[in-house]
């Protein structure tokens, strides 16, 4: 699959989508913020972090008993390019629920 394959079949799901949308802010995030803020039991979580992971555009560290994501600041700038565009593009509604 190629890069820009793999993004695109990482952001066709809400979840990832929502995932993703929270992560681009450049901070670090618990995956147990993102389990409540999104709704999603750990297990569902998980899968969907590794979808976003394999395809390049998340990073995560180990902190004891949880994983914190953020974006992946070695993302290429098109791909990054086309996530900003995609993130820009929610409606604003669903942008203040990921803020």
């Amino acid at each position: 699959m190629t890069p820009v394959s793999s993004l695109m079949s990482a952001l066709s799901d809400p979840t990832r989508l929502g995932a993703l949308q929270l992560l681009w802010d450049g901070k670090e995030h618990c995956v147990c913020e993102l389990m409540k803020r999104l709704g999603a039991t750990q297990s569902r979580m998980s899968r969907h972090m590794g979808v976003l992971k394999s395809a390049g555009l998340v990073v995560d560290r180990r902190d004891a008993q949880w994983v914190r994501y953020r974006r992946n600041p070695a993302l290429s700038r098109e791909l990054t390019t086309i996530v900003n565009a995609v993130v820009a593009a929610l409606p604003a509604e669903k942008r203040k629920k990921a803020a």
